[in-house]
């Protein structure tokens, strides 16, 4: 599988692609969409510090870090209910919160920048 980063739209998306053998026209087609965030490194920011971005548009239930808060990769960071569904946004690299762009009951759509952890 490789992996690769296609900017659209002034948007950064992960995408996953996988060879396979050329299928028949009887076999479907599956895209599924990562609920993992978007993570982007602006040339305008310190190369130090790492935006985390919603991945869906949704409601902020509950934020688990504050500004200064030290975190550990995998550490969640945010709940984003999107589809009646809670999603853990979840630390991509150990760091330090630098500032929280959201708070809880906002609305957030798409690459909406939620914390920037440097």
């Amino acid at each position: 599988m490789k992996k690769y980063m296609i900017t659209l739209n002034d948007k950064v998306y992960k995408v996953d692609l996988e060879e396979i053998e050329e299928a028949s026209s009887e076999e479907a087609t599956t895209i599924t969409q990562s609920s993992k965030p978007v993570i982007t490194n602006d040339s305008e920011q310190s190369s130090r510090e790492t935006k985390v971005e919603a991945p869906m548009p949704g409601t902020i239930l509950g934020i688990a870090v504050k500004v200064g808060d030290q975190v550990k990769k995998d550490q969640v960071l945010i709940i984003l209910e999107a589809m009646k569904m809670e999603n853990e946004i979840v630390s991509p690299l150990d760091g330090k919160i630098v500032t929280l762009g959201v708070s809880k009951g906002d609305s957030v759509t798409v690459g909406q920048v939620l914390v920037q952890i440097g």
